[in-house]
């Protein structure tokens, strides 16, 4: 290897080195940034996991992990999904059959009698505002999955960094040192010398 050459790789290992470190610093970042702002979402909003799960059916998908939250706070995208897949959920799902706002308000709508429409607009606006808490805490989770993805590519990122830091090392202070070498072309070649016997 020449002496060029080995400049020349020494040169691209800087410049990987910080490209990669970049790249890790902004995923760690955006990372971080997801992480902190849907913790300050979903504070201020003191949403709780029941304690008590007596009235959620046994064979309901979500039992494990709400028993698993149970009394915490909801600050996490994880336990945004949980609670509105697992408990606004099964409540959207007990309610009128589980028949969604879209539904209930066209039956509203065409109610003639006015005890029932009266009836019939309150469970529109429960399931419209049970819809829309659900819907805001699963984008919570959503942009959690973001975060998370973010903070594998900060940690993949930081390693091919640390890796190519690592041969840079190597190559300035272990590999051996490029030698230059002279090269003889036929009109510079030294002729041979004769020997006497």
């Amino acid at each position: 290897m020449t002496r060029e050459l080995r400049w020349r790789i020494i040169t691209l290992q800087v410049v990987m080195i910080l490209i990669f470190a970049f790249g890790a610093g902004v995923a760690f970042y955006g990372s971080n940034f997801t992480t902190e702002q849907i913790r300050s979402q979903l504070a201020p909003q003191q949403i709780f996991f029941p304690t008590d799960l007596s009235g959620i059916p046994a064979d309901w998908p979500y039992r494990a992990d709400l028993q698993k939250y149970a009394g915490q706070q909801v600050l996490t995208g994880d336990q945004a999904h949980v609670y509105a897949d697992g408990y606004i959920g099964l409540h959207l799902k007990e309610l009128a059959g589980g028949k969604p706002y879209s539904v209930l308000s066209a039956e509203a709508r065409a109610e003639k009698d006015p005890a029932l429409k009266a009836q019939k607009d309150a469970l529109v606006q429960t399931a419209f505002r049970g819809e829309m808490l659900r819907a805001t805490l699963n984008q919570a989770w959503a942009f959690s999955i973001f975060g998370t993805l973010a903070l594998y590519a900060a940690t993949g990122l930081t390693v091919a960094a640390l890796v190519v830091l690592g041969a840079l090392v190597y190559e300035l202070f272990f590999a051996r040192r490029p030698v230059d070498e002279l090269v003889f072309t036929p009109s510079t070649a030294p002729t041979p010398t004769a020997t006497r016997a």
